[in-house]
């Protein structure tokens, strides 16, 4: 799970956006049934495209701060309608800050693989597997695989069989999965042994998925999370590409 989606926005763009409206909504500057400025009028505040602008807003209603109605735009939630569970953006230069996100997911991770492997299905397992021959094939052409690597991960989390696990995963990869994965997109070229150490830890928890063996898959995740814990000293001690 070390890679930045290439095919969406990165968070250094939405980032500000979700900031600035998050704080609009907690000055109750935008009030609960207030509107939302449109995307276009966003999108010139922040000189970005619409689809940064609607990247953001989903992070937002992944929050509950906001909702849309069909036809009409996005409005402000009522507070009682809000999550009470929020992280507060996190930095890659805040130490303190990641070591705990990463316990977190650690933790996520291992207890996800273990449901995994208690009640996957045939079908759960070729998608896990379909995740992992993609990766492969990225790697393999000197790419990072990064959509796939969440497409695994989503597999594995799908084959738990729990809709609460799914709609935690969903924020997390908004707000926690992005760290570890934009730190080695910056580096990836001088890393290349990281990236298979990475696929060969994927494989591991591939395995005890397939063998039906809890205890495994949850060791073999959180495994993987540790180990990517440590890696991200070392991408981040190289400078941007």
């Amino acid at each position: 799970m070390d890679d930045t989606s290439s095919s969406g926005p990165t968070p250094s763009l939405t980032m500000p956006i979700v900031e600035w409206l998050t704080q609009e909504i907690e000055q109750q500057r935008l009030k609960p049934g207030d509107k939302l400025p449109s995307e276009k009028q966003l999108g010139e505040q922040f000189s970005v495209s619409r689809s940064v602008v609607r990247e953001a807003v989903s992070q937002l209603k992944s929050e509950g701060l906001v909702s849309s109605q069909q036809g009409r735009g996005v409005f402000v939630n009522e507070r009682g309608a809000r999550q009470t569970f929020r992280l507060d953006p996190t930095r890659l230069d805040d130490k303190e800050d990641v070591a705990y996100v990463l316990e977190l997911l650690i933790a996520i991770e291992g207890a996800a693989a273990r449901l995994a492997a208690l009640r996957r299905t045939p079908q759960d397992l070729k998608n896990i597997k379909r995740a992992l021959i993609g990766m492969e094939y990225a790697i393999a052409n000197d790419q990072l695989g990064d959509t796939e690597d969440y497409a695994f991960h989503q597999a594995i989390v799908d084959a738990a069989q729990n809709p609460h696990f799914i709609a935690l995963n969903e924020y997390l990869e908004q707000h926690v999965r992005h760290l570890i994965r934009s730190a080695r997109s910056n580096t990836a070229q001088y890393h290349q042994d990281l990236v298979e150490e990475v696929q060969k830890e994927h494989q591991a928890v591939v395995r005890a998925i397939e063998a039906q063996d809890p205890d495994a898959a949850a060791h073999a995740a959180e495994t993987h999370l540790r180990k990517a814990a440590e890696r991200l000293n070392t991408y981040l001690a190289f400078p941007p590409a």
